[in-house]
């Protein structure tokens, strides 16, 4: 009987292919919910100096791109409010005590979008900023002063500190989180003109796309709105039966592209950001279910409001619709002003209904009419810390 040669090429490739194999990387992290929204913080002195070599890191530490949607081989939860980084260091900004850049990271492609700001996780900076002897703080009730360089706007933050750490325990609830925690205050000051400048980028208060009039409102992020019934739409669908019309979807991106090119942000509908505009559908107040399965009345918000982020139908409401949102339904014949209703429900500001609630968002006007302050309340905790790995 012949002998078996040996697999000589077999084991070669193997000693090959393992002498290749490197330890994972890791970076110093943490891991912060801030409103309904959940992100990894990064210290941005323990990142590369240059941006460009951010990229890998991010999308390896979230877990992108997944083809299946699901981020499981990272820290991302699948959809876009989880799919989120966070970049924090000293300020650059005179006015501010903070720098807070942020990172929309997509679910299934390997984009990284500087583009836009996020509002929920902004409400967990000042905590981070507290929490990691950045900023120092008194005990009590203290103010961090953030700069967001995707906006270049300044944002103050207002939360109880106890030893010296930011206090998680509190009696205030947001709707979308179960629970409650300590109130954190978010002023935004001089909101209007994020990205673009002016509080109306296209000079109009409506402007008209595939035969449908809308509104572009720069405050936050740039926005686009429009009514949800001109389009076909109920304004009270919730995300996973609006996930379920893709011709629906597909209009609402269409109009969104559009937007972005009459704005100034692309020069073409092919090269629009991923993260802005921002879209959302409005409608008036009205009888609807929650995701919850609650019930609400047409008396308990001034608005109903469904907004789509990154593409998906958001389950909530981003921070930074909200204030554009806000300072819409001031302007007169503005889409938004259409639908919002006469009296507002609570003296503090606008009531939006969202699909896990309402959101009360306070705006203050100058004698002109121009949005000098916005408002919102939100909680945020810190998850966890470490070390967070990547391949």
């Amino acid at each position: 009987m012949l002998a078996r040669a040996p697999r000589l090429f077999h084991r070669n490739f193997q000693v090959r292919s393992l002498s290749s194999v490197k330890p994972q990387n890791r970076l110093p992290a943490a891991y912060y919910r801030g409103g309904t929204s959940r992100a990894i913080i990064f210290h941005q002195k323990d990142l590369p100096p240059n941006r460009r070599d951010w990229s890998p890191i991010f999308l390896g530490a979230i877990g992108s791109p997944d083809p299946n949607g699901r981020q499981l081989d990272g820290l991302g939860g699948g959809i876009s409010s989880l799919s989120k980084i966070c970049i924090v260091g000293p300020s650059t900004h005179p006015n501010a005590d903070v720098d807070y850049t942020f990172a929309a990271i997509g679910v299934k492609d390997n984009s990284v979008d500087y583009s836009s700001n996020c509002g929920n996780m902004l409400s967990a900076i000042g905590p981070w900023a507290v929490d990691y002897g950045v900023v120092d703080a008194n005990e009590g009730e203290t103010t961090v002063r953030i700069h967001n360089t995707n906006s270049g706007k300044i944002i103050h933050s207002t939360f109880p500190v106890i030893e010296g750490e930011a206090a998680t325990q509190g009696g205030f609830s947001i709707d979308g989180v179960a629970g409650t925690a300590a109130k954190i205050r978010l002023a935004f000051i001089n909101p209007a003109g994020s990205k673009t400048g002016k509080l109306l980028p296209t000079g109009n208060v409506v402007d008209v796309f595939d035969g449908l009039e809308v509104s572009c409102v720069d405050a936050g992020n740039p926005c686009v709105f429009v009514q949800a019934d001109s389009i076909g739409a109920e304004g009270t669908i919730l995300p996973d039966e609006l996930d379920s019309k893709p011709i629906l979807l597909k209009a609402l991106d269409q109009i969104r592209r559009k937007a972005s090119v009459a704005m100034g942000i692309s020069k073409t509908l092919e090269n629009t950001p991923g993260s802005i505009p921002k879209i959302a559908m409005v409608s008036k107040p009205g009888y609807h279910r929650l995701l919850s399965r609650e019930e609400t009345s047409e008396n308990d918000m001034d608005l109903i409001v469904r907004a789509l982020s990154v593409g998906q139908p958001h389950r909530a409401i981003p921070i930074t619709v909200s204030l554009a949102i806000a300072a819409a339904a001031n302007i007169e014949g503005s889409v938004v002003n259409r639908c919002v209703s006469s009296e507002r429900v609570d003296p503090e500001g606008i009531t939006l209904s969202h699909p896990t609630g309402k959101m009360v968002v306070g705006a203050e006007f100058d004698a002109r009419g121009h949005l000098t302050n916005a408002t919102v309340f939100r909680t945020a905790r810190r998850l966890m810390d470490g070390l967070v790995y990547w391949k």
